[in-house]
């Protein structure tokens, strides 16, 4: 048996460096396939780091809170025969077995192909089901050292040995779903045996279950902390509160920012989104003014196509799709997953990405993938109960779009003082591509379609 040492992966695009927040595993752990080794801290998010093959952790290389380059070795694990080795990224072996970049990025039936026939020899040893593929064969990851198997631990099989008559109905249809999935099952409160598997193969799905949690409160308390005794607390500046400052002064010394404002009657939106809340197409899915400013923001970017663009001093790249970020707020600081191509998404499967992308963030577990090539960007500081704002552009694009408070204001309508649901819209803009009448142009349209819904029918 051969001992391998696993080097730190690039999970992102181009990332050079990444935390280790918490390991997984010990020392004389028993570890199989695709479980969850450790949880990194890289500067776009959270990303836990899965096992490509089974066999023993013969140490940890890397303590907590400690930041190692791409390609550090950070675990040291003795495989079993025949399982797939561990190979530093670029070697010569990674065409044969594929790096650990590779395999932690690919779908967890790529992994289950990849080493069926290692699982199918090693039926007799504790290990060798996979983790988040029924419930038979379950192997504790946290085992105190020099523990003893349990005399029952050599039954562990692969789910393909068939189960004995006596097997409790309960385990007759086995739950199928990927460790990230049952993570976010149990920070969101599900109960995997309520939610409806809709994978292909019978797998739950991510979807799945945020459906089953969607009636779940999107935003959470904040409590106070308590001030402790000491008068100042000094914070490390590293993953994402780093990349934060980096990119917030790229942008604002390099893209020349100008800003544009109005006043909007945001009342008919205000009565569409009542519609929609009680719509039985859209049950169970979070429906807020937001949704109408993405939709909005899509059919404003056909009409003046320069702000949803790019600039690389040699040219201007202008995006014939919509990857709309979307500003969060999290405990971790700000970060700006964007939906794909919002131009081809309806209403309602754009309601329900919007609210897998706010529960994603709201858990810090948006992938470094959720948070790339972003168009253009909206940040809801009505939320906060802010009217308006000059928001800093996000690297690599042209625009970002504020949505202040909606509020019932005194507005004129024919003539006459009415009580009416206003809000403020305001745009930043690089001026390097973006000329002050498309500016003004944009945001009119956004205005436009916030005080008539309609126009989205067009």
């Amino acid at each position: 048996m051969a001992v391998s040492e696993f080097p730190l992966p690039d999970v992102g695009e181009g990332l050079t460096e990444a935390e280790i927040v918490s390991w997984k595993v010990a020392p004389g752990d028993e570890i199989i396939v695709n479980q969850v080794l450790v949880e990194i801290e890289t500067a776009k998010s959270l990303v836990e780091l899965p096992s490509p093959f089974a066999g023993t952790v013969t140490q940890l290389l890397v303590e907590e809170g400690m930041t190692v380059e791409v390609g550090t070795p950070i675990i040291a694990v003795q495989s079993q025969g025949g399982a797939v080795e561990l190979t530093a990224p670029g070697s010569g072996e990674d065409e044969a077995h594929g790096t650990i970049s590779d395999i932690a990025s690919s779908d967890a039936a790529s992994a289950i192909a990849d080493t069926a026939s290692t699982i199918a020899s090693e039926e007799d040893k504790p290990g060798a089901v996979l983790v988040g593929y029924g419930s038979a064969g379950h192997v504790s990851s946290r085992r105190r050292k020099g523990a003893q198997p349990a005399k029952d631990d050599a039954a562990a099989t692969a789910p393909s040995k068939p189960r004995p008559a006596s097997v409790p109905a309960s385990f007759a249809s086995p739950i199928i779903a990927k460790p990230p999935i049952r993570k976010l099952a149990k920070d969101l409160g599900v109960e995997l045996a309520e939610v409806v598997a809709t994978g292909l193969a019978g797998e739950m799905t991510r979807e799945d279950v945020i459906r089953q949690a969607s009636q779940a409160s999107v935003f959470r308390n904040i409590e106070t902390p308590e001030w402790g005794d000491e008068r100042e607390e000094r914070l490390p500046v590293k993953g994402v509160r780093k990349a934060i400052a980096k990119a917030m002064v790229h942008s604002a010394f390099t893209a020349p920012h100008v800003s544009v404002f109005t006043d909007v009657d945001a009342t008919r939106t205000m009565e569409f989104v009542k519609r929609l809340k009680n719509s039985t197409d859209f049950a169970g899915v979070r429906v807020s003014p937001l949704l109408i400013m993405a939709k909005a923001v899509s059919w404003a970017v056909r009409r003046n196509p320069t702000v949803n663009s790019s600039w690389t001093d040699k040219e201007i790249i202008v995006h014939h799709y919509v990857n709309l970020g979307i500003a969060a707020a999290t405990p971790r600081g700000l970060i700006v997953p964007n939906v794909k191509d919002v131009q081809d998404l309806s209403l309602l499967e754009l309601a329900k990405a919007l609210e897998n992308l706010t529960l994603t963030a709201r858990d810090g577990k948006t992938q470094p993938a959720e948070m790339s090539n972003g168009t253009i960007t909206i940040t809801n500081i009505g939320s906060y109960g802010m009217d308006t704002g000059t928001p800093i552009i996000n690297p690599g694009e042209a625009a970002i779009v504020a949505l202040g408070s909606i509020k019932q204001k005194p507005w004129v309508v024919d003539g006459e003082v009415r009580a009416r649901f206003v809000t403020t819209v305001s745009a930043s803009f690089d001026h390097r591509i973006v000329d002050g009448d498309v500016a003004s142009r944009f945001v009119a349209d956004l205005a436009s379609v916030l005080e008539e819904p309609a126009l989205l029918l067009d």
